[in-house]
């Protein structure tokens, strides 16, 4: 046996080797070598960067910091490897630490936090009567939409309700959600995306549908979403730092499905813009009847056990956790940035792991962080 492993383990290293060589798209190596997805991952895609504006620091409070985390909240955040925690209540930082050597201005990828900005973007691309309705068919603003089996709205696309077919698989290194991730040409991908079910019926979280809105912002703005996020809401916000978006190559087009770099303190931004129903310093940055249907569960869907999708709106996430109501954006690696408008607060997790386990969709981490902001508050 020992003399057949040492004839058969080296032949069978040396044709895995040469498979992974006489692969035609560089896209399948990328995805082997890297293996899973990093929060450093902007590190090894080309970038474009959002540009920011005139700096707005975060008002500070008397209180800040003044509570001190439990052994059992420690826990929480060493479980899963958490490398940010910032909670800011009444627009004023109440709580920040950091973890595993990150700081304040240190870049983390969002993950689908990203779509959550995807959606904010459609909403001012309205606001400014360059997209007239969610209502629209895809088709009137990406003619290679024309010929798809059913007609998709925009509508669709944000409540991942749009019937399109994808292998939403992060694993598998030979799935489209693979080759989206490190491929040289993500736009395409998701145009050949075959409709082969009726859309506005079932729920199904699929990186298609955000890319495609990408798309139609790129068409109607004549520019790329970086850029038009950096003028429309990175700008205005006062983000300290620069933003970046990985592209799909290099002077190539944003991976809108995931991808937007940034840091806690930043990404807070995003947050209390929604809790200010699209307000920020008396400026309104997107109207408060897009946010409105945006933060609306899309009930009209059903999840994949035939139940009303009471959990997710236009890249949005909604749910509720011991009478509280919350609203967020969340990554594949337990990104989140979460609005509870009852205490008037938002609060920002990054790091790199998350819970497998899930409620009602959502997962089970997020209500143990909820429970923690809640108490950081309450000490305030």
């Amino acid at each position: 046996m020992k003399k057949l492993l040492k004839t058969f383990l080296p032949l069978a290293l040396v044709l895995v080797l040469l498979f992974l060589f006489i692969q035609p798209n560089p896209y399948f190596r990328r995805a082997v070598y890297h293996f899973t997805a990093d929060i450093s991952d902007h590190e090894i895609f080309p970038e474009r960067t959002v540009e920011k504006g005139v700096y707005q620091p975060w008002k500070t409070s008397s209180e800040f910091n003044a509570y001190q985390l439990s052994s059992d909240d420690i826990l929480l955040m060493d479980s899963f490897q958490t490398t940010a925690f910032i909670v800011i209540k009444d627009t004023s930082l109440i709580f920040e630490s950091y973890w595993d050597g990150y700081s304040e201005d240190s870049k983390s990828s969002s993950f689908s936090m990203a779509k959550s900005i995807v959606s904010l973007l459609i909403g001012i691309a309205i606001d400014e009567g360059l997209i007239e309705s969610v209502d629209d068919p895809v088709s009137k603003y990406i003619p290679e939409f024309e010929n798809k089996k059913y007609n998709i709205s925009i509508r669709d696309l944000l409540v991942m309700g749009s019937g399109l077919k994808w292998n939403e698989s992060y694993f598998n290194p030979f799935s489209v959600t693979t080759k989206a991730y490190y491929g040289k040409n993500v736009n395409k991908l998701a145009l050949y995306a075959k409709s082969i079910k009726p859309p506005a019926q079932v729920y199904e979280y699929i990186t298609a549908n955000p890319q495609l809105l990408s798309i139609i912002l790129k068409n109607v703005t004549n520019k790329p979403i970086s850029e038009y996020a950096s003028e429309k809401l990175w700008k205005p916000l006062g983000a300290k730092n620069d933003a970046t978006w990985s592209l799909d190559q290099k002077n190539g087009d944003e991976k809108a499905f995931c991808c937007f770099n940034s840091n806690a303190k930043d990404f807070a931004r995003i947050g209390q813009l929604v809790l200010n129903d699209g307000m920020w310093n008396g400026k309104r940055i997107i109207s408060n009847s897009y946010l409105k249907e945006a933060l609306t569960p899309a009930t009209f869907l059903v999840d994949n056990e035939n139940n009303p999708v009471d959990f997710y709106g236009y890249q949005w996430w909604i749910g509720s956790h011991k009478e509280v109501n919350f609203y967020y954006a969340r990554g594949i690696l337990g990104q989140y940035i979460v609005i509870i408008p009852e205490k008037n607060m938002v609060f920002v997790r990054l790091g790199h792991k998350r819970s497998k386990n899930k409620i009602n969709h959502h997962r089970e981490d997020i209500f143990h962080y909820i429970d923690l902001a809640l108490k950081i508050s309450n000490n305030n």
